[in-house]
């Protein structure tokens, strides 16, 4: 099975318990194979985005027969509780107005109080360049998101020592301690959360 956009499907799995309960309906934007096995498994249901005539709508998938349970039609409206996507979307760059056009019309496809949970594929900014996640959450909050929490995602273990800025010379053993051609590895990913309802605690801190 394939990772979701570099996460494990177990951690995948743990995200998706985290913000359902069971029967719930999970909608992934690009129908990822991991992210219908892990719903499958945990059993939610899962849910595909169709554009149609009158705009978008989605459309619950049937469990397999061995998933059959009275929980997985327990929720069988017309949205959903847990969206998930990854940004950039194809072509689609890491803009501001453009991120919040998208969320505009994912947005209503969420029941009250369900969450978009939003994994950012884009290569980190270079120095001077403004924060992707800075983007993406001033994105959700115009299209009336309320952020909810930044979780970096781990992708590799952690080296034992921090590595050195000064990269490895051909006649020199590798240390492990220092950078790939003076950069750093890429070892998490940024996945961040957003709700339709504000929790208690967060519209104390507003």
């Amino acid at each position: 099975m394939p990772d979701w956009h570099g996460l494990p499907l177990s951690y995948l799995a743990y995200l998706i318990r985290r913000y359902t309960h069971v029967g719930d309906v999970v909608l992934d934007l690009d129908a990822h194979p991991a992210a219908v096995a892990a719903t499958a498994y945990l059993d939610r249901v899962s849910a595909r985005l169709i554009t149609g005539r009158h705009g978008l709508h989605v459309r619950l998938l049937p469990p397999s027969p061995e998933r059959w349970t009275r929980h997985a039609v327990r929720r069988s409206g017309p949205r959903v509780d847990l969206i998930l996507a990854a940004l950039p979307q194809g072509a689609q760059g890491l803009t501001r107005d453009g991120i919040a056009a998208a969320m505009s019309t994912w947005r209503p496809l969420l029941r009250p109080g369900g969450f978009l949970l939003v994994g950012l594929t884009a290569a980190q900014p270079q120095s001077g360049e403004f924060s992707h996640r800075a983007t993406v959450i001033a994105a959700a909050r115009a299209a009336g998101f309320f952020y909810h929490q930044h979780i970096p995602a781990v992708l590799v273990p952690l080296p034992e020592h921090e590595p050195r800025t000064t990269p490895e010379r051909p006649d020199e053993a590798n240390d492990r301690r220092r950078l790939l051609d003076g950069r750093h590895l890429p070892t998490f990913r940024d996945l961040l959360a957003f709700g339709t309802t504000a929790t208690g605690e967060e519209n104390a801190r507003a």
